[in-house]
């Protein structure tokens, strides 16, 4: 018998004046969550993308990685973009560009636990100095108020599992004037390791007024409806469970609206995509994304049948047209092999 419908999936979030498509996100992700990436997500179902975070400071704006991060050309709306930083008056300038960029959401990094950000005090370090993390929302939001641009919040748990302040600096944040918090249930001294906790994000839901968004270890519709039950979440949010499938949000999305969970997409319908998420990266970086394209290639294949030979093979590849040819291959060689050649 088929799980029943949960009702809020039924009914879009609000966000400011925004109405999001459905109730899965995507989180940013440096290296993955580009707008190549972003957009094939959204149209294969996901319901809001952040964008990579972008450095808040202005000389940084003017590289060609910032400059990338800050495009948005052809994504759906509404755009949002996340932001990293220390400063509060940095930070809300930077909002103000990256408005002026296209973006009607703005998105405060402090989730981040890579040293290079965390040795800046940016990111999932902002949690250690509460003082300075609500200096920075207040002054984000306060840019954005007079645009009607709602600014949202992704944070960890905490700095360490003994000092799990994130229900106090959410409700903080809430008071603020944010509009949403995402919370990756781990904290940054975990980074990836470990398992999820879920108790932390019930007590924000508990505590708060808006929208609360949970994420960490979400890879299933089972594990989503698991993580909505324990947290009381108004939404659910995919991260590395979607490198290499970018579709999967999107079937999360529809089983928790519809109350049945459809089959996975087969490996015909993959490779479409995956060739048209190549094209569009290639388009995206020029010379320099037939070197990026590997990972998510890598990712991709890495559960179907010859994936880890195909992506030696691949990876040897220095021309867009081969590459493009190479996966066109792959896949039909898959197709015809029918579905006990395509099972994982």
């Amino acid at each position: 018998m088929p799980a029943s419908a949960l009702p809020a999936f039924g009914t879009p979030l609000r966000l400011g004046p925004h109405e999001l498509a459905n109730r899965v996100f995507t989180a940013p992700m440096a290296g993955v969550t580009d707008l190549p990436w972003r957009r094939l997500a959204r149209r294969l179902g996901a319901g809001h993308c952040v964008s990579e975070m972008v450095a808040s400071r202005a000389e940084l704006r003017a590289s060609r990685k910032t400059a990338l991060r800050m495009n948005h050309d052809g994504e759906p709306g509404p755009v949002a973009a996340q932001l990293v930083g220390v400063d509060p008056a940095e930070m809300a300038a930077a909002a103000h560009a990256n408005v002026e960029a296209g973006a009607r959401i703005i998105d405060i990094n402090m989730g981040c636990p890579a040293k290079k950000v965390c040795n800046r005090w940016a990111g999932s370090a902002l949690m250690q100095d509460e003082d300075l993390a609500v200096s920075i929302v207040d002054a984000v939001v306060r840019a954005m108020q007079p645009l009607g641009v709602p600014v949202t919040l992704k944070m960890r748990t905490g700095w360490c599992h003994e000092q799990r302040n994130a229900p106090r600096l959410a409700h903080a944040a809430q008071e603020a004037g944010v509009a949403l918090v995402a919370v990756h249930g781990r904290s940054r001294e975990q980074g990836y390791a470990g398992e999820a906790e879920y108790e932390t994000i019930a007590a924000i839901k508990a505590r708060l007024r808006i929208p609360v968004v949970a994420n960490g270890d979400i890879d299933s519709v089972a594990k989503a409806r698991a993580v909505l039950s324990a947290t009381g979440a108004d939404a659910v949010m995919i991260g590395r469970a979607a490198l290499g499938r970018p579709w999967l949000p999107g079937h999360i999305a529809r089983a928790l609206r519809d109350g049945v969970e459809a089959a996975p997409p087969g490996v015909a319908e993959q490779g479409r995509w995956l060739l048209e998420h190549l094209r569009a990266h290639h388009a995206h970086y020029g010379s320099a994304g037939i070197g990026s394209a590997r990972k998510h290639v890598g990712w991709a294949v890495a559960a179907l049948p010859g994936g880890a030979q195909f992506r030696a093979r691949f990876h040897a590849l220095t021309e867009a047209q081969a590459q493009l040819d190479a996966v066109a291959e792959y896949f039909e060689r898959l197709a015809d092999a029918g579905p006990a050649g395509a099972a994982a």
